[in-house]
């Protein structure tokens, strides 16, 4: 083979594996069906049979002015249908908590506030976000949950790219910095925002602080942070070394952040799929803002 045709190759081979990542890129992106696009297919619904209307009263204007219940609701709900969407996509959204794995910082039947002004709008389908802000190490930030891009998730933001987090008996250290992790007795000190439960009992409850504020989180004595890292996850076999179930070190790749439960024996985080991808990102969970069976939680801040 001559030398041109030897460049030829390669640049082929180079266009191939560029395509290859815009493709996996695009996977990443890929989203299924939430309240926000069926908020958005609502409000596209509502404006074409209002536009229907319009159209069909200046071709036929003798016709009666009484209108079908399609154009009364195309007429009367693509206002309030709008507002929503473009609240719940541009400026705060209103998810509830379904499970336990943020306790004690956030509890089942929260509804929290997300802020999307944080990081900056997410549009439907894509997640495409209009970005202003980015996430902070700390945040207890809302996402799309990599395994169902349907569903949203929410965890701590614990390794932002280029951290090296060390993880040992269920608590964290980043960046070399040594672990403040303190067991707090039966009463949880005033400085801390959260207050101890029934769900609590029998646990242990730790003030950390690994290159953030400080948050408290639980550990089940009798698990102690021993569960395993998923290795057969390609990111986390990668990135990660594990000397032993509940201790290991990884460092964070680019465009990637490393999430955790503040429940630490009893959450679905990056453990078990992964890195999270920054397209996944949603918003930042500012404040609860109520639970129904819980009144007193009402706009408590994180």
């Amino acid at each position: 083979m001559n030398r041109a045709a030897m460049v030829g190759v390669r640049g082929a081979r180079r266009r191939h594996r560029h395509i290859i990542r815009r493709l996996k890129r695009f996977s990443l992106m890929s989203i299924g069906f939430s309240v926000n696009e069926f908020l958005f297919c609502a409000v596209v619904f509502c404006g074409l049979c209002r536009l229907a209307w319009v159209w069909k009263r200046r071709r036929r204007p003798e016709a009666s002015q009484t209108r079908p219940v399609w154009a009364a609701l195309g007429s009367e709900l693509f206002v309030a249908v709008s507002l929503i969407f473009f609240c719940r996509v541009a400026i705060a959204d209103w998810p509830r908590v379904p499970s336990g794995s943020m306790e004690p910082t956030l509890r089942v039947g929260d509804w929290l506030l997300v802020n999307h002004l944080s990081y900056g709008p997410r549009l439907p389908f894509t997640n495409t976000a209009i970005e202003w802000g980015l996430p902070e190490r700390g945040d207890v930030m809302v996402f799309r949950f990599p395994q169902d891009a349907s569903q949203f998730a929410v965890k701590r933001l614990v390794g932002m790219p280029g951290d090296v987090v060390v993880f040992d008996a269920g608590r964290v250290s980043v960046q070399g910095l040594p672990s403040t992790a303190r067991l707090l007795d039966e009463d949880v000190p005033e400085d801390h925002v959260v207050a101890r439960a029934a769900e609590d009992r029998g646990q242990w409850l730790f003030a950390e602080s690994a290159g953030s504020a400080h948050r408290v989180v639980k550990v089940n004595p009798f698990v102690a942070g021993r569960l395993p890292l998923n290795r057969t996850d390609p990111g986390l076999a990668a990135h990660c070394a594990e000397s032993h179930p509940g201790a290991w070190r990884c460092t964070v790749p680019a465009g990637h952040y490393l999430m955790l439960g503040d429940n630490r024996d009893a959450s679905s985080d990056s453990r078990q799929w992964g890195f999270l991808p920054h397209e996944q990102v949603y918003g930042k969970a500012v404040r609860v803002l109520f639970n129904l069976s819980q009144p007193g939680r009402s706009w408590l801040p994180l």
